[in-house]
């Protein structure tokens, strides 16, 4: 988004477990050319990659793809891992691992996991198509449709999509944290998210930094639920899923932890709590996870209420693949609301030429349009290059690497590397 902080990721890895929870994953986009790739270990997986072709060839790079797919999955300790590449030469697909940490039966395309914040990218559409619609203006103050936001009256709807309000991140409080540690099962009402993230002070007047915040998507999700006058479910179901026939993605509600099948477990190191400062295990648990001796615990039942609009959703890895090209090549939007919401990408770090790109609930990462998302026990990423037609999308049921690292967004980095190297 994951844990409960979320944070940018500005060109090195520098928050806490959860991208939903605690941080984005927006890796800054210089750290996806070819020379700022980490290589990886050579080592083969204890269940081999399986490649898939759904009618058309592979691409070129298909062995190189899957070789490195492999190689970093199984570096990072991830459980298990899915990948698709899609590029005009053709389409590939591989799977890695389990969907137990300790099992034998392999996680495969038809699975499903949460997706986090790229429930964000849902949410972002809709206020875009309420917008296109003229049922509401992003540049006009929140006030407009939540009177109860301190300061609203010159934080603007934009401002919420492209985080640059200033609204405290409720998921980065000690309070939450500490809740989805001691009380795992706890449904979360979007009013308390709202009500958590409010009583802190804001980071900034509105418009004058960057900083993610859930707190923004909550906002925005009762917004679209007032103006809709139905559940937020209901509402991507109309107009988002169904257009694109994404039949395996779901946003269930608040109260109901399933996952539909198949599915992996999730899974993550140390407790919300613990992981708040950053994501990297001590050097001695890193090397214990190396070993075996400290395995990573299963998170799968935990409630996903307090991300709600900010990532609560449920998805597979072909829905993805989909969603991010429906997502940059403007297939839900008109072309002036599509070119509004491509122009509005910005560094997240004017300073640093690493830093990550965002703008109306859309992240980019080198030349690819899409989201990170992660919720404890699932990490993933989703982009496409509306130009080259070129589509990666991977995840993972391991939320955060022993190091810190984001499992499935360090496997795309790779994987993009490769592609455009």
């Amino acid at each position: 988004m994951e844990h409960a902080r979320e944070k940018p990721e500005l060109g090195a890895r520098t928050a806490s477990r959860t991208e939903l929870g605690r941080r984005a994953v927006l890796v800054g986009a210089a750290a996806w050319g070819v020379g700022a790739l980490a290589s990886a270990c050579t080592a083969s997986p204890a269940t081999p990659p399986s490649p898939v072709t759904s009618g058309s060839p592979p691409p070129p790079q298909a062995p190189a793809l899957r070789l490195k797919f492999v190689q970093t999955a199984k570096e990072l300790l991830t459980p298990g891992a899915v990948m698709t590449v899609r590029t005009p030469d053709g389409e590939m697909s591989a799977t890695y691992g389990s969907r137990t940490d300790t099992g034998s039966v392999p996680v495969t395309l038809a699975d499903h996991v949460r997706i986090g914040s790229i429930t964000k990218t849902f949410t972002g559409t809709v206020i875009l198509q309420l917008a296109q619609e003229g049922k509401l203006n992003i540049d006009a103050p929140v006030t407009e449709y939540r009177p109860d936001v301190p300061n609203g009256n010159n934080i603007t709807l934009t401002q919420l999509l492209d985080m640059r309000s200033g609204l405290y991140n409720y998921s980065e409080s000690v309070d939450l944290n500490k809740a989805l540690d001691d009380d795992p099962a706890k449904v979360w009402t979007p009013a308390e998210l709202l009500a958590l993230g409010l009583k802190y002070p804001a980071y900034f007047p509105p418009g004058t930094d960057f900083h993610y915040s859930n707190t923004n998507f909550v906002l925005l999700g009762l917004i679209i639920e007032q103006l809709e006058q139905r559940p937020l479910g209901s509402v991507y179901q109309t107009r988002l899923f169904t257009p694109l026939a994404m039949h395996e993605t779901s946003f269930p509600p608040a109260a109901d932890t399933a996952i539909p099948a198949p599915h992996p477990r999730g899974y993550m190191y140390g407790t919300n709590v613990e992981t708040m400062k950053s994501e990297a295990l001590s050097p001695d648990q890193q090397a214990a996870a190396k070993a075996g001796t400290l395995k990573p615990h299963d998170v799968t039942d935990s409630t996903p209420s307090w991300a709600w609009a900010a990532g609560g959703a449920i998805s597979t890895v072909a829905d993805l693949a989909t969603w991010a090209t429906a997502l940059s090549d403007g297939t839900l939007l008109n072309a002036t609301w599509q070119r509004k919401r491509l122009d509005s990408v910005q560094s997240t770090n004017p300073g640093s030429p690493a830093a990550a790109g965002y703008g109306l609930a859309i992240g980019k990462f080198g030349q690819l349009y899409g989201h990170t998302g992660e919720l404890p026990g699932f990490q993933s990423f989703t982009g496409h290059d509306p130009d080259r037609e070129i589509t990666v999308t991977v995840w993972t049921n391991l939320n955060a690497a022993p190091d810190g690292r984001a499992p499935a967004t360090t496997i795309a980095q790779q994987l993009i590397g490769k592609i455009y190297g």
